[in-house]
């Protein structure tokens, strides 16, 4: 894992799989989705902080690859990592795998912050990321 890398371990609960005992594809996204969260509250941000702040990430676009099955029992680690580039946009790119090291899925989101008063996405990304990040070298900015 890299310096901004974030990881968060999982078991796999029954309910969450489908009829054949995999894990139900949606709820790939919903560890994804929790991982990210998690990420940010570890680098010192809360979903009431953001609001406060006038802004809300938003996910534009997820891809999902899955790689192996995981059945009810399975322990996993979600890793986090935010990738910002110019522009409005920026990419949390995750891997889900097993305790082992086996790869279960990669999960790739593009987001943004909405300015909730303009609802207009803004120009950078970086810019409440860092003001409201008690440690924003954990999100991989300086």
């Amino acid at each position: 894992m890299a310096d901004h890398d974030f990881a968060v371990p999982i078991t796999v609960r029954g309910y969450e799989t489908d009829a054949q005992g995999h894990l139900n594809q949606s709820v790939y996204l919903q560890y994804a989705e929790h991982a990210r969260w998690a990420h940010l509250q570890h680098a010192g941000i809360r979903q009431a902080d953001l609001l406060a702040a006038g802004v809300g990430p938003v996910v534009l676009e997820t891809t999902v690859r899955y790689r192996r099955e995981l059945r009810a029992g399975d322990e996993v680690t979600v890793t986090s990592r935010f990738v910002w580039g110019d522009g409005k946009t920026f990419r949390v790119e995750q891997r889900i795998e097993r305790t082992d090291g086996t790869l279960a899925a990669e999960v790739t989101a593009v987001g943004g912050f909405l300015d909730l008063a303009a609802r207009r996405l803004v120009d950078d990304p970086r810019v409440p990321m860092r003001d409201l990040a008690e440690a924003p070298a954990e999100l991989g900015l300086q």
